[in-house]
């Protein structure tokens, strides 16, 4: 077993199964966790939203502009189309940046509605690296936002970095301070089997130990990997 996988199985056996991303039920308005394989269209939509409304900021906030969202049944690509941005804008406000981030929205949905008949069937089954570069060549849309939506929409095995995963990441010795968004994906694909639930689950408790333990006040005392973090001591999960 190899040092990545060796760390994951520490978080699992801490955190358990997370259950991302969270999605609204059939029949409710707030997102939540899961362990659905198959996504309807709506929710497919949903995670691409949410991917774009958490730029800058927390998931708490995300999800009432989801619930907002999914009050006016506006979670549709068409129907964001035609919604007036001001009104769009005044519903996603709990995310921040609200205006940007509605106009991100509807580029977005204009897109696949001009080049995809707003299907994500047709948009999702293309090869990994032409998706990407797609999603990247939208406005509005960078390397964690495309990733995001990669894994967790499309359900294709690309690993998420974000800010935990660079923290948590230097902290534990794998990497270097400055190490960029790239280098720090490919240490990941690298190193671990290209398996889509095991990409989702690391990320997800990644940003769970982040949120617990590894945040800007750090818990050290606490944290039941201190014996390995570089923060203290030298890595015995590298040398192993």
């Amino acid at each position: 077993m190899n040092n990545l996988m060796q760390l994951y199985s520490k978080f699992y056996d801490k955190f358990g199964a997370q259950g991302w991303w969270p999605v609204a039920k059939k029949g409710s308005i707030k997102p939540s966790y899961h362990n659905k394989e198959l996504l309807t269209e709506t929710q497919k939509l949903e995670i691409c939203f949410g991917a774009i409304l958490t730029q800058n900021t927390n998931w708490k906030n995300v999800e009432k502009a989801i619930i907002n969202l999914n009050k006016e049944k506006l979670i549709d690509i068409r129907k964001i189309n035609k919604v007036n941005q001001e009104e769009l804008a005044g519903l996603i406000r709990s995310a921040g940046y609200f205006n940007q981030k509605a106009v991100k929205l509807k580029v977005f949905c204009e897109y696949l509605e001009r080049n995809y008949d707003s299907s994500f069937d047709l948009f999702f089954k293309k090869p990994i690296k032409e998706l990407r570069e797609e999603l990247l060549s939208i406005k509005g849309i960078g390397p964690e936002t495309a990733d995001s939506i990669i894994l967790y929409a499309a359900q294709k095995p690309m690993f998420v970095v974000d800010a935990y995963t660079k923290r948590i990441m230097h902290k534990l010795g794998y990497c270097d301070e400055n190490v960029s968004y790239d280098e720090l994906q490919k240490m990941f694909t690298l190193s671990l089997p290209k398996d889509v639930k095991l990409f989702n689950e690391y990320h997800a408790l990644l940003v769970q130990f982040g949120k617990e333990y590894c945040k800007k006040n750090l818990k050290c005392e606490e944290c039941f990997l201190r014996n390995h973090c570089n923060q203290i001591h030298s890595n015995p999960l590298k040398k192993s």
